[in-house]
């Protein structure tokens, strides 16, 4: 398993494929397991790229606190490193909040921008706060975790079902309980709410919504794409990783966006 070194510590990743690069963010508490349907859709043209964060899956232990301005960090990393030219970058839950950040900071490594029931969008208000912090309590949230994540999911298919398993194993113990209690902290923060900077947005930008997710709610996804120049919006029939729930519809729009991404960039280069 490739492995690359970050400034909050090692993440393991995986490549398929050749070609213009699809670089694939899950969210907290998920592995790139999420996205082995769609990437077994994606045609081989693709390069596609899926990493596990500090902490989860096949990553060791972070190097210090985890926050969703960490692992976009080591996102920015992964994508300076393996796709200097740019890729298209598509991100699920803090992952999303990761990709867009990334295309605010370096525009040039984002050819293409994929938001997936996106964090950092969303008003703090004094009810998500309250959450929020009881989510940062270890104790609290290995409780909850198996309930909270089936509600999220709106499980339908087997591979809901074994994302979910994926990341209820991922809150049952330490690094991982930890680092994702530490993410849910980091959703208040000031650096967490990108919807300021919406407008600036200049990659292409495809949001893709699932229109039960109760976490995240599709009013958001709508907010997103009103506010992002170009942004097309597509809603899915699911919770809040629609990937793991309608990967064929998820493939139906993904992969022209990725062509028109890829071809406006290497027009725009000639």
């Amino acid at each position: 398993m490739p492995q690359l070194e970050t400034s909050v510590g090692v993440i393991a990743y995986d490549e398929r494929g050749e070609g213009p690069p699809l670089v694939m963010l899950p969210g907290g508490a998920h592995s790139r397991h999420d996205f082995d349907q769609l990437r077994d859709l994606v045609p081989d043209r693709f390069r596609t790229v899926a990493l596990d964060w500090p902490s989860h899956g096949d990553s060791p232990a972070g190097t210090g606190p985890a926050s969703a301005m960490a692992f976009a960090d080591a996102a920015e990393v992964l994508v300076e490193t393996l796709a200097p030219e740019g890729a298209v970058v598509l991100g699920n839950s803090v992952g999303g909040f990761s990709a867009a950040r990334l295309s605010l900071r370096r525009p040039e490594l984002v050819r293409g921008l994929v938001l997936v029931d996106a964090g950092g969008f969303m008003a703090p208000s004094p009810r998500v706060r309250a959450f929020c912090g009881l989510m940062s309590r270890p104790s609290f949230l290995r409780r909850i975790y198996p309930r909270f994540g089936a509600r999220y999911m709106r499980l339908r298919t087997e591979a809901d079902r074994r994302a979910l398993a994926a990341a209820v194993a991922t809150t049952r113990r330490d690094p991982g309980l930890q680092a994702v209690c530490d993410l849910w902290a980091s959703f208040v923060a000031p650096e967490h709410d990108l919807r300021a900077e919406a407008g600036r947005v200049a990659a292409p930008t495809l949001v893709v919504w699932g229109r039960r997710d109760p976490v995240i709610p599709l009013r958001v996804g709508r907010w997103v794409a009103s506010r992002v120049p170009g942004a097309e919006l597509v809603v899915l029939d699911s919770g809040h990783v629609p990937h793991t729930t309608d990967p064929e519809g998820f493939a139906a729009a993904l992969i022209p966006f990725a062509d028109a991404a890829f071809a406006a960039a290497k027009g725009s280069a000639a």
